[in-house]
């Protein structure tokens, strides 16, 4: 009887560590407050009209690069209202300065993050991280510098400053964030993700370094994320999971998605055949460590016991596959372009419903980098999708080659209609063909130079 009091005595001792334990330390989780996504003015816009000039004023161009760049304009998925650098409309693309690329980078950071502060009341001087991504331009002062001297943050907040990190470098961020979260209690952090265009406009005729400047557009998004308990309520999505990727030891993954100098001496990126093969790679290799947890167990379950009988009969059927939507409501993926979409789709089984948040944002805003995310998600929000309780899979790619996912859980309804306020009415469309660009310039197509 003695030895049986003492084994339940010790029993208890332990579970009372283990509570005070988990107490203590159990692991913190990482909400966004608020993000503010960046409109630019209308004199930046680039539609069709503006975008022919362009073209026909690149004097390295014949009538077989005009007419590649009309079927590329055409079938991009961009439509007439996606913005551009001011040195470019105004005809200065081929010698770009710092100032003009400093100032592109003022007017997005500082717009978006002055509305970010005003909404939700949180003052720079409570800021305790910052990190920024913007992957194509260096300066001294550096960009988080400048921000900490205009909002005069304190003197130990914690500052990172990530570039070259691509298209993905959103998601790598909020991952610092949360492991910055895990050891630093009762925190404010800020992300702000952009990128430079102005410096980086591609004027010559190599057709693979034509089509960046075909997709990509002036955006930018500032998040503000907290690990404090008693903002719970204020939150409105919170992160389960994050998987990061890197195939960067495949020399063809590597090599995909490049800047370069062509044989001219003109900069930009370089984009070959090998990149959707590098993507489906980082995506399957993601997936296969996320899919896991981010499902339920019976789908899991149901999945192997599938799989099991389809390699015992050797047949197939349509229910193989996994059925992502088992624990994923929506699905939140990067607008890189038409192909990359469609690719996406196809790979993930996805209808058009499904896919709608990003070819509207593509459409709406273009390829605004490691921005685009939050774009498709203002999307869904604008279009009062997200209620509580759903989960939201955001699926980034980037150079190097990377694969950034993760799960996000919506805290409570949102219905703001943001930086979609003066269109949300017209979407979705029935078709994203850029239609304008034939009926302004079909002469290319019947020239006979």
């Amino acid at each position: 009887m003695e030895l049986f009091i003492t084994i339940f005595l010790v029993f208890l001792y332990f579970m009372f560590v283990f509570f005070i334990y988990k107490l203590l330390w159990r692991t913190q989780s990482c909400y966004i407050v608020a993000y503010e996504c960046y409109k630019a003015p209308d004199d930046m816009k680039l539609d069709s009209e503006t975008c022919g000039n362009l073209v026909l004023r690149n004097k390295n161009l014949d009538v077989g690069e005009y007419k590649f760049l009309l079927q590329a304009m055409v079938n991009a998925g961009i439509g007439e209202e996606t913005k551009g650098p001011r040195n470019v409309i105004a005809g200065r693309e081929e010698s770009p300065n710092l100032s003009n690329a400093l100032s592109e980078i003022d007017d997005i950071v500082f717009g978006t993050l002055d509305k970010l502060l005003a909404k939700t009341g949180v003052l720079p001087s409570e800021i305790d991280v910052l990190v920024v991504t913007i992957s194509m331009i260096s300066s001294v002062p550096s960009i988080p510098a400048r921000m900490i001297n205009r909002y005069k943050m304190r003197e130990d907040v914690k500052v990172f400053n990530l570039s070259g990190m691509g298209c993905s470098a959103s998601v790598i961020a909020v991952d610092l964030v949360n492991h910055l979260f895990q050891t630093y209690k009762n925190q404010f952090a800020i992300v702000v993700s952009s990128e430079s265009l102005s410096p980086n406009w591609y004027v010559g005729k190599e057709r693979s370094m034509m089509l960046p400047n075909i997709l990509f557009r002036i955006g930018g998004c500032s998040l503000l994320l907290t690990n404090k308990r008693e903002l719970k309520h204020r939150a409105i999505l919170k992160l389960n999971q994050l998987v990061r990727t890197h195939v960067g030891s495949i020399d063809e993954a590597y090599g995909s998605c490049t800047r370069i100098e062509d044989d001219q001496g003109n900069y930009g990126f370089f984009l070959t055949k090998n990149l959707p093969k590098a993507a489906a790679k980082a995506v399957s290799m993601n997936l296969r460590v996320l899919v896991p947890k981010m499902l339920p167990l019976r789908e899991l379950i149901r999945y192997s016991m599938v799989t099991y009988w389809r390699n015992k009969s050797k047949t197939s059927s349509p229910e193989s596959g996994l059925n992502l939507k088992s624990g994923i409501y929506y699905f939140c993926i990067h607008p890189g372009g038409r192909a990359v979409i469609d690719a996406m789709g196809r790979s993930l089984g996805l209808n058009e419903y499904d896919l709608e948040p990003t070819r509207m944002a593509l459409h709406r805003f273009g390829n605004t980098s490691a921005a685009g995310l939050w774009y498709v998600l203002s999307y869904m929000e604008a279009k009062k999708r997200l209620k509580k309780g759903d989960r939201i899979l955001m699926i980034s790619l980037g150079a190097g080659f990377k694969c950034n996912n993760c799960v996000w859980e919506v805290m409570k309804s949102l219905d703001d209609v943001t930086v979609w306020e003066d269109c949300i009415g017209r979407y979705p469309l029935k078709c994203t063909a850029n239609t304008s660009f034939l009926e302004k310039y079909s002469w290319v197509n019947e020239s006979s130079h």
